[in-house]
């Protein structure tokens, strides 16, 4: 059994290690060959060794993950956005409240909770949701995004959104009286 096996191994590694040959043929063109025509002068080529590389060792432990094990709920999340906010107009909200909803894909996994950022500074409560309601905010310019939160650990953090909120001004007649 062993002869035999043997055998079909020598007999595949024997392609491997063929000569390369190049000569010049009757239309002037250069032809590489593995077996040298006869009445020809071919040329033996020397070939550099052949480079082979690895496949790299995982790390230890990367970013992102806990005690070097990686799971998908570990991953970052290809798709992590803040939706329903007007980006060429402002947002008309009266009372400064509006919702909004975050775009995360794939799913939130069940450890991880999402947190509001806006103007910078965290806003509520972290929650497994992805409907926001933000209430009472100033009128002006502003920037909201969301984080992947893991216990107190930000995981990812989405790119800020700008946007500006339209409110009724304190000043106009249309605008309810305080107590009436």
């Amino acid at each position: 059994m062993r002869v035999p096996v043997l055998c079909l191994l020598l007999a595949l590694a024997v392609p491997a290690s063929a000569q390369i040959y190049k000569y010049t043929d009757a239309n002037g063109k250069t032809v590489f060959t593995n077996q040298p025509p006869t009445g020809v002068d071919a040329k033996p080529i020397e070939l550099p060794p052949t480079v082979t590389v690895g496949a790299p060792k995982p790390a230890s432990s990367t970013p992102g993950t806990a005690n070097g094990n990686s799971t998908a709920a570990q991953a970052p999340y290809a798709i992590l956005a803040i939706g329903n906010l007007p980006d060429a107009e402002a947002l008309r909200a009266n009372n400064g409240t509006f919702d909004i909803e975050v775009i995360i894909q794939p799913a939130l996994a069940p450890e991880n909770s999402l947190r509001l950022r806006l103007d910078g500074q965290p806003y509520g409560a972290p929650s497994n949701s992805t409907h926001f309601t933000l209430e009472n905010i100033d009128r002006g310019d502003h920037s909201l995004q969301v984080e992947v939160l893991r216990g107190d650990r930000v995981l990812q953090s989405s790119a800020p959104v700008n946007f500006t909120i339209q409110r009724i001004s304190t000043n106009s007649p249309a605008r309810p009286k305080a107590g009436g």
